[in-house]
């Protein structure tokens, strides 16, 4: 039914592109060379793949988010990974990547962005951005800054209400907009304007800068000078809908001076609404002819004046091929420690009563298995559902261990109900972490460590995968050393930039990571 309804949108109206959301590699190469073969004018294929195309796709290893990226030291990194992301998108037929997102994220408490973005400093995601974009583009992949004018510091997710930032243009003007002024002056091909209601912008009740001519025409076209192609955020969500109908919401984004509808809803109503416009002098046809110009000019930039089609035969192996090189790297080079009162701990040298304590999960993991098999550790495992081991957990903690090393998994990247980490884990790790033989790996969303900022030894990891737990156990083997910083201020005693990144004693690892071969 799906496929027949894109079919029937594309022979009906010759709609201008198509994002897929879901599937697998071989679904929707199979899918695109379908529906280019079938229209008239070539589609525009976009994707929001922020962390790549695993972030949609089945079958495909993810990157990291962003948030992970922003704590590593070299920019280059971040490139490499850009490059990757766009030969993904290259392989399977996408022209479009809706990344990078380019949002401060300055509030702990927000829902929708937060670990999407590279972090609270206004230089380091710009740079960050920059290189991110560079490394799509320069493989033939459009980037798309987003969330413009900035969506980092909101309290309310756009899809389901429109969050409001009471913030003057000065304010704006000094953060929020600093990372699009300089993706614009690095060449960003394209820009996604975000659901938000800002007075100091356009104090129109209840419209959204998406909507709002203040904003796209105004602010973005003729101050900042921006001359690439405009995308609405998804027309479908309630920070419009719940103002707007489809077909208005339509209207609307046009006359503030959008290219490209995302996700508009009802085609043919929004088509017959715009064409109502024209005939009533809110919209002129001028504009619209304008637009599409932009439109086609990028499609030809992109190559879709000379369509190939997509070649099916190995293409899941193709896309995967670089993911887990640059994971290792990311995952070796974000890892930060951020505190180390006992020096005995990293690298850690005793094989004698060591204890593991896993927390969040109630089966062993790679680090959990690395640390047991490496230090000859007796195990314990607290999921956040277990309520009723605190007690004898702590008790038997007490025992005769010389260290214990701590592992927290498994927990929300959402801020929500304190990520999903329950009482009495928060309570186990403060009791463990306030000693002086514990050292804590926390493995996922940075902002979580709020819960345990006094801890005497804290490392922070970022992600949860396999890589992830495997770096964290060479550093405390000594196989490296750490070199993050943090993204983000996670606590008055942790801010923005904090990790110890000294070479503390000599790291090893395999002649080729340093450019040198086995032979």
């Amino acid at each position: 039914d799906h496929i027949k309804q894109v079919t029937d949108l594309i022979n009906t109206y010759n709609v201008g592109g198509l994002c897929f959301f879901q599937g697998g590699p071989v679904r929707q190469a199979t899918l695109t060379n379908y529906y280019q073969k079938i229209t008239k004018t070539p589609l525009m294929i976009a994707i929001d793949g922020e962390w790549g195309l695993g972030m949609r796709l089945d079958s495909v290893i993810n990157f990291p988010r962003q948030l992970m990226m922003g704590a590593v030291p070299d920019a280059k990194l971040v490139y490499e990974f850009g490059k990757a992301v766009g030969e993904q998108c290259k392989r399977i037929g996408i022209q479009v990547n809706y990344a990078p997102d380019i949002d401060i994220n300055n509030n702990a408490d927000n829902p929708v962005i937060n670990d999407r973005s590279f972090g609270e400093d206004k230089y380091k995601v710009s740079l960050f951005g920059v290189q991110y974009m560079k490394g799509m583009q320069d493989v033939g992949v459009m980037a798309c800054a987003k969330h413009f004018p900035g969506h980092g510091d909101v309290a309310v997710d756009s899809h389901y209400d429109l969050p409001v930032i009471n913030k003057s243009r000065k304010e704006l003007d000094s953060l929020e907009l600093y990372p699009f002024r300089e993706l614009i002056k690095a060449g960003v091909g394209s820009m996604m304007i975000a659901h938000l209601y800002i007075p100091s912008i356009d104090s129109t009740a209840n419209q959204a800068t998406s909507l709002s001519k203040k904003n796209v025409t105004d602010l973005l076209r003729n101050e900042l000078g921006y001359k690439g192609l405009t995308f609405t955020d998804a027309l479908e969500m309630k920070g419009v809908t719940k103002f707007y109908p489809s077909g208005e919401a339509a209207v609307q984004s046009l006359i503030a001076g959008n290219d490209m509808l995302c996700l508009p809803g009802d085609v043919g109503n929004g088509i017959a609404k715009i064409m109502e416009a024209i005939r009533n002098g809110k919209l002129l046809q001028s504009d619209i002819d304008n637009k599409v110009k932009r439109v086609l000019i990028s499609k030809y930039h992109l190559g879709l004046n000379n369509l190939q089609e997509i070649k099916i035969e190995n293409i899941t192996n193709d896309i995967n091929v670089s993911t887990n090189g640059i994971r290792q790297r990311l995952s070796k080079d974000a890892i930060t420690l951020l505190r180390l009162s006992n020096s005995k701990l990293l690298p850690n040298k005793s094989k004698r009563r060591v204890a593991y304590v896993g927390i969040g999960i109630n089966q062993m993991n790679t680090f959990a298995a690395e640390v047991k098999e490496t230090f000859n550790a007796k195990v314990f495992l607290m999921d956040y559902k277990d309520s009723t081991s605190l007690a004898s957990l702590k008790k038997k903690l007490k025992r005769k261990y010389k260290t214990i090393i701590v592992g927290i998994h498994n927990y929300s990247r959402r801020p929500a109900n304190n990520y999903g980490i329950s009482k009495n884990a928060v309570e186990l790790i403060q009791y463990l972490s306030e000693k002086d033989n514990a050292i804590v790996f926390d493995f996922g969303n940075p902002y979580a460590i709020k819960n345990f900022c006094n801890a005497k030894n804290l490392v922070a990891c970022y992600e949860d995968d396999n890589l992830t737990q495997v770096a964290a156990a060479d550093l405390l083997q000594g196989k490296i050393s750490a070199k993050g910083k943090l993204p983000v201020t996670v606590c008055d005693n942790l801010k923005f930039g904090a990790g110890i990144a000294d070479n503390y004693y000599f790291p090893y690892d395999t002649p080729e990571s340093v450019g040198l071969s086995t032979d």
